[in-house]
This record gives C-alpha cells, sequence and structure tokens, in this order.
C-alpha cells in the first residue's frame, strides 16, 4: 500500500500546477487514497468494520462524481417542433439535487428551479433534469452550477431566455466551521429576455413561489 501511495503522490507533486492531470489512478491507487486518509484519521483500516470500505468509497465515488463522464449536451440534443405553435414559458420546479462543494467535497443538497421561452421547440422535461444532475454529480461550487446549467440550456435550445434558480444548503456550513444548520443559500442566472426585462425576472419569480 506504501509504494501505491508514494507513486501516486509523486505523479500528483510532478504535475505542473496549471495543466490537469491526464491519467486517472488506478482503482488500487484510489482505495490506497482512501486507507490513508482512514489512518489519518485516526482509526485502523485493517480492523473488521473498515476492511472494505475502500472498495466501498471508490465505488460511491463513481456514482457520486459520474456526471464527469456524461455531457450534459448530448442529453439536450433531441428538440421536439410540434409544439403547436406553444411559445410562452415552460418552468420546472423543485427539481431534487446533490452536489459536493469543491473546496471541502463535502455534500450540498437542495433544489433548482429552471425555466425558458422556446422559439423552434421544446426538450423533454426529464432532460432538464438530467443537466442538472450531470454538472451536480462533479466537485462543484453553486455559483459554478448555475451558470454552467444556464449556458448549456442557452447553447443547446437558443430560447428567447432562461432562468436558473438553486437553492441549497452546504455541510461545508453546517458540519464545519461555523455550524450553522437550516442556512439556505441562493444562486441566480438570466439570460434573454429574463435578464433584459425585470418583468420576466419577477414573472418567474412569481409562478416559482405561487403555488407554495
Amino acid at each position: 500500500m506504501e509504494a501505491v501511495v508514494k507513486s501516486l503522490s509523486a505523479r500528483v507533486a510532478e504535475a505542473d500546477a496549471d495543466k490537469p492531470l491526464l491519467t486517472r489512478p488506478s482503482r488500487e491507487e484510489a482505495e490506497a487514497a482512501v486507507r490513508t486518509l482512514i489512518l489519518w484519521a485516526g482509526d485502523d483500516p485493517n480492523r473488521e468494520g473498515l476492511r472494505e470500505t475502500p472498495k466501498r468509497v471508490v465505488k460511491a465515488y463513481e456514482e457520486l462524481y459520474r456526471g464527469y463522464r456524461h455531457d450534459p449536451h448530448y442529453v439536450l440534443d433531441r428538440v421536439f417542433e410540434e409544439v403547436e405553435g406553444y411559445d410562452d414559458i415552460v418552468l420546472l420546479r423543485d427539481i431534487p439535487f446533490f452536489s459536493h462543494c469543491e473546496h471541502h467535497m463535502v455534500p450540498f443538497v437542495g433544489m433548482a428551479h429552471i425555466a425558458y421561452y422556446p422559439t423552434k421547440g421544446v426538450v423533454g422535461l426529464s432532460k432538464l433534469a438530467r443537466v442538472v444532475d450531470v454538472f451536480a454529480r462533479r466537485l462543484q461550487t453553486q455559483e459554478a452550477l448555475s451558470a454552467q446549467i444556464l449556458a448549456t440550456i442557452e447553447e443547446a435550445l437558443q430560447p428567447r431566455g432562461v432562468a436558473v434558480m438553486l437553492e441549497a444548503e452546504h455541510m461545508c456550513m453546517s458540519m464545519r466551521g461555523v455550524q450553522k444548520q437550516g442556512v439556505s443559500t441562493v444562486t441566480t442566472q438570466f439570460s434573454g429576455v429574463f435578464k433584459s426585462d425585470p418583468a420576466e425576472q419577477v414573472r418567474f419569480m412569481t409562478l416559482l413561489r405561487g403555488a407554495r
């Protein structure tokens, strides 16, 4: 295990800080890193309850960070044009998501709300939720996540406007640091008519809160 950890550490140390590591560590290296963290935390990775933990953690990481293996643009590659001329607002409220803070690698959990004004057509409603999921299943900041969701919808659909709001609680604030539970962080991003016309932002907020 020591040799594996040293090998991985050397690769990271030798990498240029301005360039990403292009070689993905092996499963063995990832499991060795987890064992090192268990030791650093003060426990014995060889005791019965922790013996299989490195394998479980690596497997969990594959699921938690699966967004790196998916292309969000592919999710929105099919547009339905037969909508009988519909060109009014399309709004999805309360899309649940969870992500991980890139600063502390602990979760933040919340709801995403997305609206857009179609031009040539619409996408399946589940596709917007999938876009949220693709970006959320990466190391993130809430601000970047908001911007990435909007930019992807904007590029794929070229709508008259997009509105994105994320509301989330960050465990890096509730579990560590100031340890304040129940604090909600809200971020918004607007484009097109939502950005240029304050009345459209009001309409978005009204529809978002109206039925609650």
